[in-house]
């Protein structure tokens, strides 16, 4: 089985292609546009006739795409998310039109839900920002495609990797820096949200079963932790791993506008578990025990 991984080279994407090179008999090629990728993709600015040649030549019986853009301006959040996706889609009906195309979609594409509410599939999507908007333009353009194609609502992922530009690798980032000085003091937002944390390999895992699941898949399956915890929990559970010792700090006014907009998110994981037998399995400390493990790898500095 020839599989092809967008974006693997990101903090989802490489537990994903991670996961699928386990499969038996799997062939995973990573596509993007480093020069170590097998195959040189751009969706940002590749034509939907070039990247269909190169799809062609590569022949990929599933292609999962990962890439994805979480920050920046509008005009690169919609190049990736909304762009991307639906250049991929024009290039897989003319190149492999029979290839399986699993799309990593994101729960801000919800935007504001009722407190208290697990949102299921079917639910209003409302987002409160360009970020959702271009998820949201992208998981359109999937399940609009006709191919067969499924999309998986993320919620918020949290693990190994966890880059500088999302919530929990920034805090791991000042935690680090903080060191285990007691008078250090970290301050944040306001953390009052809650939100739907869910593993990095936990998605990885869910990314392979919907690469091998056999017959149709629905348009759209929530990934999520099905459980809502305040931003403070994750907060406080980083501190606990990292050893720090000083005082965390919510400034009620330096968090994000989405937060304030945003103040629950949950998914309901019910189709997820029905039509790929996925429940998630890790538990938030197990999630962040992985992330603070790893927060500092890449600079040869050893987690405390």
């Amino acid at each position: 089985m020839h599989i092809l991984v967008l974006g693997a080279t990101g903090y989802l994407g490489a537990h994903v292609a991670e996961d699928l090179r386990a499969l038996p008999d799997a062939r995973v090629l990573v596509a993007g546009r480093s020069p170590a990728a097998d195959v040189t993709v751009d969706l940002a600015t590749d034509r939907p006739r070039d990247l269909a040649a190169v799809l062609a030549e590569a022949a990929p019986d599933a292609v999962v795409n990962c890439a994805g853009a979480t920050g920046g301006d509008a005009v690169t959040l919609a190049e990736v998310n909304a762009r991307g996706p639906a250049v991929l889609c024009a290039a897989l009906r003319a190149a492999a039109p029979g290839a399986r195309l699993v799309h990593l979609g994101s729960a801000a594409e919800y935007g504001p839900t009722e407190p208290g509410v697990r949102v299921t599939e079917s639910a209003a999507t409302r987002p409160a920002g360009p970020y959702g908007a271009t998820k949201l333009a992208g998981t359109v353009a999937v399940t609009a495609s006709g191919l067969d194609a499924t999309v998986l609502r993320v919620g918020n992922p949290v693990g190994a990797g966890a880059p500088s530009t999302g919530l929990p690798g920034r805090v791991a980032r000042l935690l680090g820096d903080a060191g285990d000085d007691p008078d250090k003091e970290l301050r944040l937002g306001d953390l009052s949200a809650h939100r739907d944390f869910v593993d990095a390999r936990d998605v990885a895992r869910a990314a392979r079963l919907a690469v091998t699941a056999a017959g149709g898949l629905p348009p759209v399956l929530n990934i999520g932790g099905g459980d809502a915890h305040p931003v403070r929990d994750l907060v406080r559970a980083l501190a606990h791993a990292a050893g720090f010792r000083g005082r965390i700090v919510e400034a009620g006014t330096g968090g994000s506008t989405r937060s304030a907009q945003v103040s629950w998110q949950c998914s309901d994981v019910t189709a997820a578990r029905d039509a790929l037998g996925w429940t998630p399995t890790h538990t938030l400390d197990a999630s962040v025990a992985a992330l603070w493990a790893t927060a500092f790898a890449a600079e040869g500095v050893p987690a405390r």
